[in-house]
């Protein structure tokens, strides 16, 4: 009987395939990287050659080749019709992109050591410059940027949670001053007024949840549904008692609580005097109860935070029968 020999070449063959291909996978993978600085992106790697663009702070960069002092690089620039075009969330978001030479400086990697934390300090230098007077012109652009890549590219680091949350943060900033700005703001009903986007504060909440930094961000979350004017009217600071008052009910623990906590209790005194203005006096009274008990509350379970010592005093005005709204003057 003639033996058949089955040949391995095919499978070693194979193999070496699929360890190539996952090689060069790992590579494209480590080599995500951002600059903490702006860099000019040149047609070669000389500065006389041509300058193809500048590259801002916290902007991806894809590394294709390098050679001695120079980086040959895809540069990430992102696209004006996105919704943000400070960082991409989806694919069809990605916009522009720029392939050539920066020199090879102030670009963090995923190899980098510690590069987190230098990413870290970079946004919070960013952040702290665009609260100047006269500070750098994008600098709160730059920070949002910088803190999204610290998530990017470190995604399990220990500054991950709270990058991102800042960046929402930032984020969440500059889109409440823009609604603010518009005539709708003023809107006695949430529904009739623009609304902040949500989707960076929720991707973070489903990324990180049961965090202290989801718990702020479902703080931040409450803004879209308070009235732009409560027009004297009882029904606005009521439901948005009710909405405070749950949150400190669901997260006890967070950082936002006693401020939630004094937001309940201040509208709970408002009440007092509209109250009066509807001929409800009972209702009126109701509610001095209602904002004595929610002040006493934060006074005892947060006496630590400067919420307390503001609940301290708006007690004082309660007890001592001083109107906290309206243009009463005893």
């Amino acid at each position: 009987m003639k033996t058949i020999v089955k040949s391995t070449t095919p499978n070693r063959l194979l193999s070496w395939v699929a360890l190539i291909l996952l090689g060069h996978s790992l590579l494209f993978a480590a080599d995500r990287g951002t600059l903490i600085r702006e860099a000019i992106i040149y047609l070669s790697p000389d500065a006389s050659s041509n300058k193809l663009g500048q590259v801002d702070r916290g902007r991806e960069l894809i590394l294709l080749d390098k050679t001695p002092n120079w980086l040959h690089v895809e540069a990430l620039m992102g696209s004006p019709f996105a919704r943000d075009p400070a960082f991409v969330l989806d694919d069809d978001e990605e916009g522009k992109t720029i392939s050539g030479w920066v020199v090879d400086t102030g670009i963090v990697w995923a190899s980098t050591p510690n590069g987190d934390r230098i990413l870290f300090g970079a946004a919070v230098d960013s952040e702290d410059e665009a609260s100047r007077r006269h500070g750098r012109r994008g600098a709160a652009q730059d920070a949002l940027r910088l803190y999204r890549r610290v998530y990017d590219i470190f995604p399990t680091g220990p500054l991950a949670a709270e990058s991102l949350y800042r960046a929402a943060d930032i984020k969440w900033q500059i889109d409440k001053a823009d609604v603010e700005s518009r005539p709708s703001a003023h809107e006695k009903e949430s529904y009739m007024r623009a609304g902040i986007d949500e989707e960076s504060m929720r991707q973070l909440m489903k990324k990180f949840p049961d965090t202290k930094w989801a718990q702020l961000a479902a703080f931040h979350l409450i803004d879209n549904k308070l009235c732009g004017d409560w027009q004297g009217s009882s029904k606005c600071p009521d439901k948005e008692a009710e909405i405070y008052e749950k949150y400190v009910k669901e997260h006890p623990q967070s950082p936002a609580a006693p401020e939630a906590l004094f937001n309940a209790a201040s509208r709970r005194a408002a009440l007092i005097e509209i109250y009066k203005t509807e001929d409800q006096g009972k209702k009126s009274e109701q509610s001095k109860s209602a904002a004595i008990s929610l002040a006493q509350q934060l006074i005892t379970q947060y006496p630590q935070s400067d919420w307390s010592t503001r609940g301290q005093t708006l007690l004082f005005f309660l007890q001592q029968g001083v109107p906290t709204y309206g243009n009463a003057i005893q």
